[in-house]
Formats: C-alpha cells, sequence, structure tokens
C-alpha cells in the first residue's frame, strides 16, 4: 500500500504572512514549499472543490457560493474517490457540510465553529485514524475565517467607511487569527511526529484563499475581486524522501490533486473528464516546467447582501500580468504584478500586447467550459 495523505486546510490564510512568520518559515525548511499557488476561487467552496477534483469550476458547475450541489461528479472524480477505490480509510473535519464533495468519504464531520476547540479535536482525530493501515485525513482550520465573520462580515457591509478607514485595526485583527494558526498547527505537526506519520504520509499545508484588510472599497473580507490579497495562496508539501525546496514560480491549486496522485502512482481515470490541473512532481524533483495560465473567478454582491449565482468577476494572469474582467460592469483592468504588486495602476487599453494574449486565453478557457 501506498503512504497515507494528510491534507491541512488553513482556512483563509493570508500568502505575505506566512512569508512573515516565524512558524511558517521553519515549516518552509521542512518542506516542499510552493510560494506562488493561485486559487480558482476566492472563497472556500469554488477553491476547495477546485482542489478535490483538479478542475476550474467553470467545468465541474461548482463555481460560486451556491453550486455545492451543480458538482458534475459523474464527469470529475475526486481525490477521495481515487483513494477510497485503492482501499484508504477517508475521513474529513469541516466546518460545513457543503464545502468540499461529500463522495467517498467513509466519515464526514462537522465541526461548531464557534464551540469546537480545533487543536483538542484534530488531535483527537489524528490519534483515531493513524491505526487505519491507510487513510486520507482532511482537516480544515477555520478560526481565521470564524473571527472575520464574527468581527468583519456581521459588523459592516463592502462599503463601511468605518472599516475601511481603519486599516491598522483590520491588519492587527487579521495578524492575532493568523497567529491561532501557527498554534494549532504546531501541535498537529507534533503529534504527526509523535506517531511518526511523517514517515509514511504525503502531508499538505495549505489555505483555499486570502483575506482583505480593506485593500479595496467594496471587499471587506473575500469572494468579491480577483485581486492578489485572496487570489495568492500557499502550500508546504512534507513529502517522504525529498528534500525542503522553495518553488517560487507560479502554480495553481488546481494541481496539488494530479501531484499527490502521481506520487502515489496512482493512473488518472480515463472514464472521467480531463483535469485542468498538472502534476508538479517535475517541479518537486527540481526539474523545470513552463508556468502556467492561473484562471480564477468569484460573484461580486456589488451593493446585493448575497453574491450572485454565477461568477461575474474573473481572471486569467501568468506570475507577471493579470487581467481581470468585470462582467458587472463591462470593465477591464490590467496590472503588472512585478512592478505594481497592490494593482493599483489599472494598464488597460495603453497598447501592451499582454492585453491580446491574456484576453485570447481568457476566451480559450470560456470556450472550453463551453465544450465540457
Amino acid at each position: 500500500m501506498g503512504y497515507n495523505v494528510i491534507i491541512i486546510m488553513i482556512d483563509g490564510g493570508r500568502l505575505d504572512r506566512s512569508i512573515k512568520s516565524d512558524f511558517y518559515n521553519k515549516l518552509k525548511k521542512k518542506s516542499v514549499c510552493f510560494s506562488q499557488p493561485i486559487t480558482y476561487g476566492p472563497h472556500t467552496i469554488a477553491a476547495m472543490h477546485a482542489v478535490f477534483s483538479g478542475c476550474y469550476g467553470i467545468r465541474t458547475g461548482t463555481d460560486s457560493y451556491w453550486s455545492t450541489y451543480k458538482f458534475r461528479k459523474n464527469q470529475f472524480k475526486t481525490i477521495t474517490e481515487y483513494l477510497h477505490e485503492q482501499g484508504y480509510f477517508t475521513s474529513a473535519d469541516i466546518v460545513s457540510e457543503i464545502v468540499i464533495p461529500k463522495q467517498g468519504f467513509d466519515e464526514f464531520q462537522i465541526h461548531d465553529e464557534n464551540k469546537d476547540d480545533l487543536t483538542l479535536r484534530h488531535l483527537e482525530l489524528i490519534e483515531k485514524i493513524h491505526k487505519n493501515k491507510n487513510f486520507f485525513l482532511y482537516l480544515q482550520f477555520s478560526n481565521i475565517h470564524t473571527g472575520i465573520s464574527n468581527e468583519v462580515l456581521k459588523v459592516y457591509d463592502n462599503f463601511s467607511e468605518e472599516y475601511f478607514q481603519n486599516k491598522e485595526l483590520n491588519k492587527n485583527r487579521y495578524d492575532e487569527l493568523f497567529k491561532k494558526s501557527e498554534y494549532y498547527l504546531d501541535k498537529i505537526l507534533e503529534k504527526i511526529n509523535s506517531l511518526e506519520l511523517e514517515k509514511n504520509s504525503i502531508i499538505l499545508i495549505m489555505s483555499d484563499h486570502g483575506i482583505s484588510i480593506g485593500e479595496k472599497i467594496g471587499e471587506r473580507a473575500y469572494g468579491s475581486f480577483c485581486y492578489d490579497y485572496t487570489l495568492k495562496t500557499f502550500g508546504y508539501f512534507l513529502i517522504p524522501g525529498f528534500n525542503p525546496l522553495e518553488i517560487s514560480q507560479q502554480v495553481r491549486t488546481i494541481d496539488f490533486m494530479p501531484t499527490i496522485l502521481e506520487l502515489l502512482q496512482m493512473p488518472l481515470d480515463k472514464n472521467y473528464s480531463k483535469l485542468d490541473g498538472e502534476s508538479l512532481l517535475p517541479l518537486i524533483k527540481g526539474q523545470k516546467i513552463p508556468e502556467k495560465i492561473a484562471y480564477s473567478e468569484t460573484g461580486n454582491p456589488l451593493d446585493k447582501k448575497e453574491p450572485p449565482k454565477i461568477p461575474n468577476t474573473k481572471s486569467v494572469r501568468t506570475s507577471k500580468w493579470k487581467l481581470i474582467i468585470n462582467e458587472y460592469n463591462n470593465s477591464k483592468e490590467l496590472y503588472d504584478l512585478e512592478k505594481d504588486p497592490e494593482e493599483n495602476t489599472n494598464l488597460i487599453d495603453t497598447n501592451l500586447e499582454i492585453q491580446d494574449v491574456l484576453w485570447k486565453k481568457f476566451l480559450e478557457i470560456q470556450e472550453t467550459s463551453v465544450n465540457n
């Protein structure tokens, strides 16, 4: 039998905070660290359905907050199903039953984000599950999301002056919440090591999306725009037999699922649709592969209380350039991400050739979804 698989998802973990964190930097020195993974969706449901299937929601049907049950499970096979078919015991502990695809799980547990101590709960789960010969465990650390939900989402709207004028307060609030993930991970990894699971497990520590601290009026948290503070995530792979390595090349979180399958030497099931993601194993082995365009989309609620049923804000990007298409008002934005990482200077229609290249790529992706 192959390795166990443990995925620990830090909900709302910002890349910039992980880069500055002593704890995450220690983790980086022990892992294959992807320092520029781009999420498909800047909210958990679309983001994690894409991770589990290795495919964009524009093809799987799960492209919004409302579309969990539109996931085309007869066309797209999840990592859980692959592992379950190979005899793995599969277990998840999550914040809500709609955040990841259910199929293939033996155990599907929901925690109360306001009451449960996730550190204790997840330590007990690891203790219990490690007795299985082979297992897949998915843990959602939801405490950052909970804090933002209670202190931001329930208090302000996307245009609250009080929120956007208090960046220092927003920053401190987020930083305190992020520290909770360090404490949690420290205890979880300590438990994993005490059971010697790091010797026979592929462990992925990742975030689904980032969270705003008031960078752009119109988005008090996440899920409204396609800017980098929510699209950039992190991924740390602890893999037996592989040396620590930082990979700064842009990758997509949809690439994680085919990477794990290749590490386990599990072939893709040809009875299902082709993946959008590609294995990152060549990069992990120190080889070079071309950077792929990353596609993201979300539904901007504008002045409504709930996001729309279908995405209306979309982006395509390289590590240097990003094109954003705002379908709700037929506008576009183009950013030079190297010179303008905060995306303040819109270069659309300034005769830059990259605009046409990215626009054609965007149209190609839309076309692919129609012909899925």
